[in-house]
């Protein structure tokens, strides 16, 4: 029996399986990873000089300058296979959530219905003086308009991305839930993520430790590989494209 086949036994016989996603959920949608020499999101800056909640109090000017090229990153961008095999298998009752560290908002567009976003999302901004909020088309449209490349609430204020920055405490009520949700999990099925930013690495943990399993499907390594009931470690779409087919 292939790995695929095997993964795809475990969910038929799943009745509380939940999904962690990380970044390489999203790398065949065109959206680099955080840390891949090179190519990642982190590669050529510092995160603590350009995405802690310090620098955009510091200088919204130059906070901007790098989330403006990460909102152009993610334009346009779609759900590729592996998003859509996960909302396929909420759709069928064989999954039952989604948490995901990612921000791009692309379990939403492939059709998953409850999600946990325990990074926020750029779906929204919200101001940082009078807390209203702007869709991202909206804030797009402002980020083009204004001089300084700083979107700027109707109050003047600059906007924030609706995202967890350096320096920032996770929201309580996400974690919290994602918490509960994989203490519960007779199978959690870890998709692109390295498992190795915490709290959210550890999750698995919580499984394992409730008598649940743990399924892996990530081209790098992480740490609960030895502990996985399956580990998949090829692409992400074609391997979950591949379960998908053997279901």
């Amino acid at each position: 029996m292939s790995d695929a086949a095997r993964l795809a036994a475990l969910l038929r016989g799943s009745r509380s399986a939940v999904a962690l996603t990380g970044a390489g959920i999203s790398v065949p949608s065109g959206i680099p990873d955080f840390r891949s020499p090179q190519t990642g999101v982190w590669a050529n800056v510092d995160p603590m000089a350009v995405a802690h909640i310090d620098a955009f109090n510091r200088d919204p000017v130059a906070f901007w300058g790098f989330y403006g090229q990460r909102f152009a990153l993610l334009d346009g961008k779609e759900p590729n296979g592996a998003h859509r095999a996960l909302a396929a298998l909420e759709a069928a009752g064989r999954l039952r959530t989604v948490i995901t560290q990612n921000i791009d908002g692309l379990h939403a567009a492939a059709g998953s219905r409850d999600i946990v976003e325990v990074h926020g999302s750029v779906a929204v901004s919200r101001c940082s003086r009078c807390g209203d909020e702007y869709p991202l088309a909206d804030v797009r449209a402002r980020l083009a308009a204004d001089p300084e490349g700083v979107p700027r609430c109707d109050c003047g204020a600059p906007l924030r991305p609706g995202v967890v920055l350096f320096g920032e405490l996770l929201p309580t009520a996400a974690i919290d839930r994602a918490m509960e949700l994989a203490a519960r999990a007779d199978l959690l099925l870890c998709v692109g993520s390295s498992l190795v930013v915490h709290p959210v690495a550890g999750l698995p943990e919580l499984t394992l430790a409730a008598g649940g399993r743990v399924a892996i499907v990530t081209q790098s390594a992480t740490p609960f590989d030895r502990h996985a009931a399956v580990r998949l470690g090829g692409d992400v779409e074609e391997e979950l494209e591949a379960v998908m087919a053997a279901l």
